[in-house]
């Protein structure tokens, strides 16, 4: 296929997707590698050290590759199907090698250093930050290695992308090929109208077009939208062991088996690490993110797992002694009771379940909410502008955002709904075009937002749990900050050049605003009634913020420290098993133990298909920055609106807005005037005993 038309070369921050296919993948991608070729080769020869003389051109050289490849995994992520796999599979070493090429250059590298050396003085802060990361990404990259080590890590990376891509695609093929279908009325006892209507919505696209709510048949899949409301509300533990059992092994078997993978990828990163002259592929993560150490992030683990292991221990007898009280209870609680007895205590404690709240959350009027506040906070106003630019889907909604002086500052795609045959699961927001406002005219951000949420039904619009509205608010936390950037440099703009641990900031704050009763009111509207939360319900909603905060807390440490242990084995684990470094983990965070057939790792996509290799910590690192970021807004109080208002403001001008410009320890004290404290996060979990709040100044720092 000739490139004359290709839309993937067609550089827009509205990309053309009523036109792109698979079928445009191969040419494009060829064509824009070969020019990258021969403008590298370029500037190698000519390049003069200063920032118009290589940085710029730099980037100007990557940016269709950027703009096309981002595209191409962008499709993949939402728009799965085999076409989609094979052009992305067919051409990702082709970009490995090419990237490898690039990181590579002793030409630009020895350039960047001269630039740094002779002109680096001269430089604005962006610039010195792009600089200093673009050598230690050279540097990360094998710049140094002599050759033969050079050609093991290019191979190592290939394979190792390779590895990652086909973890993904197990991973999704492995989620959509189990099913419980239930087909009486005794099989589905306990779950809710909603879920009833979701799980027969699966069974109609499973080709059984008599499907109803009402009737059945229903199909329940490890999709998280089925798997999680049917583990909680199925008074069938035995359909509740079969489910649970199938999650936990899901990707572990057969042509979908993820296992090695896994050890292919852990052998292949610890291989790179010690080429570039780390002791673990975990001390190379941190060399390029804001915790300074493995004993840093190990520290922090421990301090949060202390303050919450005893409350878990209790969490677990309040369970056990409220299955107890129950006839036909079994004597011991196992994993794939915990969830269902958990939302029995809460409804007994709280008087709600996630099932309650829904009809309070119609999807319209939460995003009325959300974009409400982010008005009151930042002074944004955002618009719909559905239709004005092409989507990928039906569902896919398009959003302009202005300033207070009216002005067109970003865009946003928003595309909010479940689709588990083709969209990949979870929860995420990408950059789709950076700000850059080095030239003529300031090219404006634009951002993905992509969401699994509960789908509309024929007469309904989209009923949100309590936990998808949480889940909105953080991915909209992550556009904020790319889109209310002020950097005018592109490679730090945005979410660009941020330290992967400081990330989660911006979108971990967001969700603090659930538990302010203002907002939740604001963005609450009842389906039927038109009223907003009552008082009475917004106070335990409040209170069951910190219901079960102990093991919550510890199950996310369970992920963080298993990811470190994997990625920094000592001489006494360096032949353990990755499922012996699991449970050993698991014994010193969970009061539950796991299943022996346990093969959750199998299903690990943060850090064997995404970017959390060695960084799943960053949750919890981040947390520590939000809730201490939130407490700002606490202290200036939160009734006070213009109080809120001008706090609001400072967070934007500097959290949101400076993006990479400086480091984020640096942001993050000009915000608050301190370092980070856990004391807050602590608080905001109930974990922090009364007694040491009058002397939490005294609390270690993250």
């Amino acid at each position: 296929m000739i490139t004359d038309n290709n839309p993937l070369l067609a550089i827009s921050s509205h990309p053309q997707f009523d036109r792109i296919t698979p079928e445009h993948v191969e040419p494009a991608i060829r064509h824009i590698l070969a020019e990258a070729e021969t403008k590298l080769a370029a500037l190698e020869d000519s390049l003069t050290p200063s920032w118009r003389g290589l940085m710029r051109p730099l980037y100007e050289l990557g940016r269709p590759l950027n703009f096309a490849w981002s595209l191409v995994s962008h499709l993949l992520g939402v728009m799965n199907n085999e076409a989609w796999r094979e052009a992305h599979q067919k051409l990702q070493p082709d970009v490995v090698a090419f990237g490898l090429r690039l990181g590579q250059s002793k030409a630009l590298y020895d350039g960047m250093l001269s630039l740094q050396q002779t002109h680096g003085k001269d430089l604005s802060p962006p610039q010195k930050r792009i600089l200093e990361s673009s050598i230690r990404a050279a540097r990360l990259a094998g710049v140094g290695l002599p050759p033969e080590q050079r050609d093991t890590f290019n191979a190592n990376r290939r394979e190792m992308a390779k590895a990652s891509t086909q973890f993904q695609n197990h991973l999704l093929d492995a989620t959509k090929s189990f099913a419980l279908d239930l087909n009486t009325h005794k099989e589905a006892d306990g779950l809710p109208p909603s879920l009833l209507q979701m799980a027969a919505q699966a069974a109609k696209a499973a080709g059984n077009e008599t499907a109803t709510p009402e009737n059945g048949p229903w199909r329940i899949t490890l999709e998280i939208a089925l798997f999680s409301p049917f583990m909680k509300y199925s008074t069938r533990r035995d359909l509740r062991e079969q489910l649970y059992r199938a999650y936990v092994t899901r990707a572990s078997r057969d042509e979908q088996n993820n296992q090695p993978l896994i050890d292919k990828i852990l052998t292949l990163r610890e291989q790179q690490a010690r080429l570039l002259g780390f002791r673990s592929y975990a001390e190379l993560s941190l060399e390029s993110k804001m915790a300074p150490s493995v004993t840093a992030v190990d520290a922090l683990h421990e301090r949060l797992r202390t303050a919450a292991h005893a409350a878990a221990i209790q969490d677990f007898s309040d369970l056990t002694a409220l299955a107890s009280e129950q006839p036909d209870t079994p004597q011991q609680l196992l994993n794939w009771d915990i969830a269902y007895w958990a939302e029995r205590l809460r409804e007994k404690r709280f008087h709600f379940n996630d099932e309650d709240l829904r009809p309070y959350f119609p999807f319209p009027h939460v995003l009325k909410g959300l974009f409400s506040l982010c008005n009151d906070l930042f002074g944004i106003r955002v618009e719909a502008a559905d239709g004005e630019v092409p989507v990928w889907h039906p569902d896919v909604r398009f959003f302009n955002v202005f300033n207070e002086n009216n002005s067109h500052i970003a865009s946003f795609y928003l595309d909010p709904y479940s689709r588990p045959e083709t969209k990949r699961g979870g929860a995420w927001m990408n950059p789709a075009a950076p700000r850059d406002g080095t030239g003529e005219a300031v090219e404006l951000p634009v951002v993905y937002l992509a969401c699994n949420q509960t789908p509309p039904s024929a007469d309904k619009p989209s009923l949100m749990t309590f936990t998808e509205v949480s889940t909105l608010f953080h991915e909209f936390g992550h556009g904020l900050q790319h889109m209310l950037t002020t950097v005018d440099e592109p490679d730090a703009s945005g979410l660009h050049n941020i330290e992967w641990d400081a990330v989660e900031l911006a979108s971990q704050f967001m969700e603090n605003w659930l538990y302010h009763k203002p907002t939740l009111q604001k963005l609450s509207r009842h389906i039927e009634t038109q009223a907003s939360i009552p008082d009475e319900l917004f106070e335990r909603i409040a209170g069951a913020r910190i219901y079960r905060a102990g093991s919550d807390m510890l199950r996310q440490l369970f992920y963080g420290m298993t990811d470190m242990a994997l990625h920094h084995r000592d001489n006494a684990t360096a032949g353990d098993s990755v499922t012996k470094i699991k449970n050993r983990i698991a014994e010193k965070t969970l009061v539950l133990p796991l299943i022996p057939e346990d093969r959750s790792l199998c299903g690990f996509a943060h850090i064997f298909g995404g970017g959390y290799a060695a960084g799943y910590y960053s949750y919890k690192w981040a947390e520590v920055l939000s809730a201490d970021a939130f407490a700002a807004f606490e202290e200036a109080g939160l009734n006070h609106a213009k109080a809120i208002s001008k706090t609001g403001r400072k967070y934007r001008d500097t959290i949101l807005a400076l993006g990479g410009e400086e480091h984020p320890m640096d942001i993050f004290r000009r915000f608050r005037g301190h370092d980070p404290d856990p004391t807050a996060l602590l608080r905001h979990c109930g974990l922090f005993p009364q007694e040491q709040l009058a002397n939490s100044s005294e609390a270690p720092h993250a």
